[in-house]
């Protein structure tokens, strides 16, 4: 079992930044990807973000790329979400993902085996 814990979420004006904190417990960290999705009312779950175990391999959505950030800290059991110049179509909420041992970047929900509950970002205009 992976419990994974998101904090760092709020209010920001558009054009602001944001940083989410993702805490994994439960099962080594090390040897996982992670990753991090988001989901606006009314709309699926979307792909935005995900690293590899060693966080020399990253991925964005094209609609975050050049303005989000994942990184993980290993020694912590924790990923990063830096989020910069957000603008109103960001407003969700984020969740946290972590795939099974070995398996590198991941851009699917079905790729992914653990979740957090989510923590809500609302970027006003």
């Amino acid at each position: 079992q992976v419990q994974l814990v998101e904090s760092g979420g709020g209010l920001v004006q558009a054009g602001g930044s944001l940083r989410l904190s993702c805490a994994a417990s439960g099962r080594t960290f090390s040897p996982v990807a992670m990753g991090w999705f988001r989901q606006a009312p009314g709309q699926e779950r979307e792909f935005v973000a995900s690293i590899s175990w060693s966080g020399t391999t990253t991925a964005y959505a094209d609609s975050v790329k050049g303005r989000f950030t994942i990184s993980r800290d290993n020694a912590k059991n924790t990923v990063f979400l830096e989020m910069n110049n957000l603008k109103p179509d960001d407003t969700a909420v984020y969740v946290c993902a972590s795939r099974p041992l070995l398996y590198g970047v991941g851009y699917s929900t079905t790729d992914y085996d653990y979740w957090g509950q989510g923590i809500q970002v609302t970027v006003s205009s």
